[in-house]
């Protein structure tokens, strides 16, 4: 019934113009930690289909979504994705994939055969992970409850992309290097990591159960690190000969001695290629760094990672070099060590803090070239930034999202990769340093919410003004904010804050001219909203939004006073003030503007606004001077009336004086 309701309901939501959801048929079995419901091929009335919802700080997978677009033979490729209602009616965000074909290999844990592991899991999961590296693309969620097998058949490789890679892995299907880090920050790695976590597959298959289940994340990764990860796995335990050579390999520490997954294709191959890893030199004596006792470089690089105060004091103290040279025997090692040290220390740093974070960085990275980069206690990939600082960004107070901005604006992974140049590309690195360094520090913006933005392309905007709305896209903002325009206080509430500004700058394509367009916190007038503010606003409409926007059209109207101030004609603003509200009801922005720009109506108020100006100051002058000339004035007058009155009086006296003498 519910499947009926949802073909036939032309109203309901699709996702890629495609997917139903049945929110009402939830399949969590099958997300693998996310939350999964039930989706039908509206087209073809298909059902064999689920949605996997993602977390907003958890953004979905960007590239692999859009480097994958249909099926693939044994794993269940994105379809289609899209944003989508929640079930509380809150917006989120959906990845539509396949349904799988069975139970996850967690639902009934039992020790598989070796013929059967090798054919039904080995064979079918290489070919997926051989498909997706043609791709380009990782899987990074190989487990027993992200893995489904169907009695007789192949198994099939679960979702793994609507939350960042890796992300829910637990620490035992991920090398040491990976494990290590905070989940959130592991990257896409290699589709070595993905044989690596096979291997641990097969392990735990052949045993039917899962090795080490006693000890925590951190105990398992020191065990992977002082034994190695095949003898830290297996142990003592009896494993099909097959499947310990193939798992043996599979674990190698050094992700480049990893067989490839088309290697894997041929187990006998598989099983003769054997790289011969020399063991970590252990020390008689441990060193104790924080709460480790480090045993050998690698562990001592582990220790240093997790406690870095600690590690730089032993270096400091000369502890550190003592033990590397009596210890390990490792004289080479020691040198490289102090040389790195005294070119650090003759770099300077800005503080004392900051100096000692990046010896540490670099004293791991010669200690095992292997390790992730470590700064200040956080431990990630560099192409983890991006999920991490999404993770983070949620919590404004959070220490982890201020040192991972120190860890940007110092170009950090940088200098990390120029410590081992064998390793990685390094010049890629730095550019890439570089580039995010000049996003944090561009003008008129938030250099951490427009770096969260250009890392994660589906991550949504977190202004307060889209509370409870996914908006990932550019194409999404203008009906986001028609939508809020019928509930906001228009009259105090700017149409754009900062998030916004940062969001719409990450997100175009042309930045749409960023160092000119708006950004609330450093506009020079210190108004919440100006003209800035609404060109940006115009230029989203005209590029991903042809259709009208009455709501947010007048929400901009009711914001005219600051956009109006600037004319000085009274009239004129009272005109205007009248034109936009025409404007309004037509709902595009980009008339409103050229209303308000008017480059000649503006020469013209300005002109008359000079005239007006002209003249009032001839005004004050005259006024000026007949204030100033006045006592002077008076003084003429009286003398004036003073030889006009003895003028008169002589004239009158004449006159009587002329009567007299004729009479």
């Amino acid at each position: 019934m519910a499947t009926a309701t949802l073909l036939q309901n032309p109203a309901a939501p699709l996702i890629g113009g495609q997917y139903a959801l049945d929110l009402a048929r939830r399949m969590d079995w099958a997300g693998a930690g996310l939350p999964a419901f039930a989706a039908i091929d509206r087209p073809s009335g298909g059902s064999a289909f689920m949605a996997l919802q993602a977390t907003p700080r958890f953004p979905p997978r960007a590239a692999a979504l859009k480097a994958l677009g249909g099926p693939i033979e044994g794993v269940l490729a994105p379809l289609a994705h899209g944003p989508g209602p929640g079930p509380a009616g809150e917006g989120s965000y959906y990845v539509i994939c396949p349904a799988p074909c069975g139970a996850s290999l967690a639902a009934s844990l039992r020790p598989w055969p070796e013929i059967p592991l090798l054919e039904q899991v080995l064979n079918p999961a290489a070919l997926a992970l051989e498909q997706l590296q043609h791709a380009g693309v990782t899987h990074r969620a190989i487990r027993p409850d992200n893995v489904f097998h169907r009695p007789g058949q192949p198994v099939e490789l679960g979702a793994a992309w609507a939350t960042p890679p890796a992300r829910l892995q637990p620490a035992l299907f991920e090398p040491p290097y990976v494990a290590m880090c905070a989940p959130a920050g592991r990257g896409d790695g290699t589709v070595a990591d993905d044989v690596y976590a096979l291997g641990v597959l097969l392990i735990v298959l052949a045993l039917g159960r899962l090795p080490l289940a006693g000890l925590s994340d951190a105990a398992m990764i020191r065990r992977k690190l002082a034994l190695g990860s095949f003898a830290a796995l297996a142990g003592d335990e009896r494993l099909p000969s097959a499947i310990a050579d193939l798992a043996r390999g599979m674990l190698a520490e050094d992700p480049e001695h990893r067989p490839s997954p088309s290697l894997l294709l041929n187990p006998v191959a598989a099983r003769s290629r054997r790289v011969a890893a020399r063991p970590a030199h252990r020390a008689q004596r441990p060193l104790p760094i924080g709460d480790i006792a480090a045993w050998d470089a690698r562990t001592l690089a582990y220790a240093m990672a997790m406690a870095p105060e600690q590690g730089v004091q032993a270096l400091r103290s000369g502890a550190l070099a003592h033990w590397l040279r009596r210890g390990l025997g490792d004289g080479a090692l020691v040198v490289r060590v102090e040389d790195a040290v005294r070119h650090r220390l003759a770099a300077g740093a800005a503080d004392e803090e900051r100096g000692a974070a990046a010896i540490a960085m670099g004293v791991i990275a010669l200690l095992d070239p292997l390790a992730p980069l470590a700064w200040r206690g956080i431990v990630l990939w560099p192409d983890g930034l991006g999920t991490a600082l999404a993770e983070a960004q949620a919590d404004d107070s959070s220490a982890v999202r201020a040192l991972l901005m120190e860890l940007v604006s110092l170009e950090a992974a940088g200098s990390w990769a120029s410590m081992r140049p064998d390793r990685c590309d390094a010049a890629l690195l730095r550019a890439a340093s570089r580039a995010q360094r000049a996003w944090v520090l561009g003008r008129g913006a938030s250099g951490r919410a427009r770096l969260a933005y250009a890392l994660n392309p589906l991550l949504p905007c977190a202004s307060p003004l889209l509370a409870g709305r996914w908006v990932a896209l550019l194409l999404d903002l203008p009906a986001a904010l028609e939508a809020v325009a019928a509930t906001v206080d228009r009259a105090h509430v700017a149409p754009i804050d900062a998030h916004i500004a940062d969001f719409v700058a990450a997100r175009s394509e042309r930045h749409l001219d960023l160092q000119e367009t708006a950004d609330p916190r450093d506009a020079a007038s210190g108004l919440a909203f100006g003209i800035p503010q609404l060109r940006l606003l115009a230029q989203v409409q005209t590029r991903y939004h042809q259709g009208k926007l009455p709501g947010l059209a007048a929400w901009v109207a009711a914001q005219a006073g600051p956009l109006i101030a600037g004319w000085a004609s009274r009239s004129r603003r009272a005109a205007i003030d009248k034109r936009l509200q025409e404007l309004a009801t037509a709902g595009y922005l980009a008339p409103m503007l050229a209303v308000i720009e008017d480059p000649d109506g503006r020469d013209a108020d300005s002109g008359a606004a000079q005239r007006a100006a002209a003249e009032l100051e001839r005004i004050d002058t005259e006024l000026a001077e007949i204030a100033e000339g006045g006592p002077a004035r008076g003084d003429m007058a009286l003398r004036f009336g003073q030889e006009i009155a003895a003028g008169v009086a002589l004239t009158a006296l004449a006159t009587v004086l002329a009567i007299a003498a004729l009479g």
